[in-house]
């Protein structure tokens, strides 16, 4: 398998920290008693409800809920047979036009992935995050959430992506290592010491090799074949964002959302916010 080496290396070198995870104070719950949230919208309500098995994710969703963050947020990113996307506070009387999607807290998540029991089905809800080369610990977003829409695969579809996602995830084993070696890459180029630098690309690729075979190639569970086939979803996505709960009404609303008219940042021409999100037994 080839990887995107060098490149890579120099990347990871001079990335900037993205700020650390906020504390959160935990909140015990049994497994049969998952938290559930209403989300009201200027089209409709969503209610979900938060997987106990994330907990940081859902700690950190319901103190945002319970300060009011949520309030008047934009659907601010749509894209159909895809996923909405809300949770940027910028995006509060944002003006038409207006780039949204950079805003949040100051603070990220650590990935919780609890894979492959959840996975990107219709209606997954997910924490957005920022992309690998700037992120390569996958960290999430500390308020914006997606909800997922997608789209039904076949079983060739779905095989085919599987040799996709299998070649992602070597790259991926990859990149993490290189991010978990940064500031001794750094001073290697400092250093100009080209010799050390290839020495320990060999070692990672080594590495990464080794943490494959342990794992085993990717391959989607019969589960999550009978739900992308039945109900759709975002297999391309999975073990790669957090899943930390689903909707279990108001589907009919988001589909609303998705549907929006939307411009060429995938902003909804007409705003879609939410008015408020309340916990509910």
């Amino acid at each position: 398998m080839k990887y995107k080496l060098l490149a890579i290396i120099l990347m990871a070198a001079t990335i900037n920290s993205c700020g650390g995870a906020s504390s959160q104070n935990a909140k015990a719950q049994s497994a049969d008693n998952e938290t559930k949230v209403l989300i009201k919208t200027t089209v409709g309500d969503i209610t979900i409800k938060l997987y106990n098995e994330t907990p940081q994710h859902r700690d950190n969703f319901i103190k945002l809920v319970e300060e009011h963050y949520y309030d008047s947020i934009l659907f601010h990113r749509v894209i159909k047979d895809f996923m909405v996307q809300a949770g940027d506070p910028e995006s509060k009387n944002a003006q038409k036009g207006a780039q949204l999607g950079a805003g949040g807290p100051g603070y990220t998540i650590p990935a919780e992935f609890v894979y492959p029991k959840y996975f990107h089905k219709r209606g997954a809800l997910s924490a957005a995050r920022q992309a690998d080369q700037v992120n390569p610990e996958r960290k999430s977003s500390g308020s914006q959430f997606y909800i997922v829409t997608g789209k039904t695969y076949d079983k060739y579809a779905l095989q085919d992506m599987e040799k996709q996602l299998r070649q992602k995830q070597g790259q991926g084993i990859f990149d993490r290592l290189v991010a978990q070696n940064r500031d001794s890459i750094m001073n290697m180029q400092l250093a100009g010491d080209n010799d050390a630098l290839m020495k320990l690309q060999d070692e990672l690729i080594a590495k990464t090799e080794a943490i494959l075979k342990e794992q085993g190639p990717f391959k989607f569970t019969e589960e999550q074949v009978d739900a992308y086939m039945s109900e759709g979803g975002t297999p391309f996505l999975d073990n790669d964002y957090t899943v930390f709960g689903e909707v279990i009404d108001g589907m009919k609303t988001v589909y609303k959302i998705e549907q929006a008219g939307t411009d060429m940042n995938d902003r909804p021409r007409k705003d879609i916010s939410i008015i408020s999100m309340q916990i509910i037994k």
